[in-house]
């Protein structure tokens, strides 16, 4: 047997499923991209318990209140898309035709440079460009641009609320939309981001190590909760356009 397998099957085998033993199969650098997906693939059922139970009853009625798909039709993102790379090259001073190339170029200096100066943008530019990002990037620059918001963050666990919750115009957001379906590939991704920083926070001095593993626990919820929530969401839009 595979020994990443056997490490899934041994962090099973300790104990009914627990947020903490999710977090160490996705954490683990010995288990595999694949069979982390084939992990939630198979226990979805009983992580989506687990999230719904990390989630407070409060949280999930003001959801239930709050869904917009339920509460009015969805403007076509193509035209939302539109109007807003007008506005973000009007921003930018750059014709829109330009603004697909800009935020690809931005996105991918992420990666490499540590202050706006080194990207050569003001910061008022950047939130314009993140708020593009957020309503029409793709996953991968969403993940980048969560990179950098947590890597600059004076206070990870705020920006982290901020950026799960609804109507903040960050993550959450992003995967309301139906067109950004959260795949358990881009869950991995985003949750090895916040694990990331959230380890470079702890070491920073930040967080002590209880916090880094609470706020983990409950980002990894939280993240659970917009893949299950984007699902109803389909599930009524599918509803609607059956009639």
């Amino acid at each position: 047997m595979d020994m990443s397998v056997e490490k899934i099957n041994a962090i099973k085998q300790a104990g009914p499923l627990d947020l903490s033993k999710i977090h160490q199969v996705m954490t683990s650098r010995e288990i595999t991209r694949a069979e982390k997906m084939q992990f939630i693939k198979e226990n979805h059922t009983e992580i989506k318990h687990l999230a719904n139970e990390k989630i407070s009853e409060s949280d999930f009625k003001a959801l239930m209140i709050n869904r917009p798909l339920k509460l009015f039709k969805p403007i076509k993102n193509k035209f939302t898309k539109a109007g807003d790379k007008k506005l973000l090259a009007i921003a930018l001073n750059i014709s829109p035709g330009e603004v697909d190339n800009y935020v690809e170029k931005l996105t991918l200096q992420l990666e490499t440079m540590e202050t706006l100066d080194e990207l050569g943008i003001s910061g008022d530019a950047y939130d314009k460009v993140k708020t593009y990002v957020y309503r029409h990037g793709s996953k991968e620059q969403v993940v980048l641009h969560l990179d950098y918001e947590l890597r600059h963050a004076t206070d990870i666990l705020k920006t982290l609320y901020n950026t799960l919750d609804y109507h903040s115009c960050g993550v959450a957001n992003y995967f309301l939309r139906p067109i950004h379906r959260l795949d358990n590939n881009t869950l991995i991704n985003i949750y090895n981001t916040i694990d990331k920083n959230l380890k470079i926070s702890y070491d920073a001095g930040k967080v002590s190590e209880t916090q880094a593993l609470d706020i983990a626990e409950w980002a990894l919820a939280k993240i659970y909760e917009l893949q299950n929530n984007q699902r109803f969401h389909n599930a009524i839009k599918l509803k609607e356009e059956l009639g």
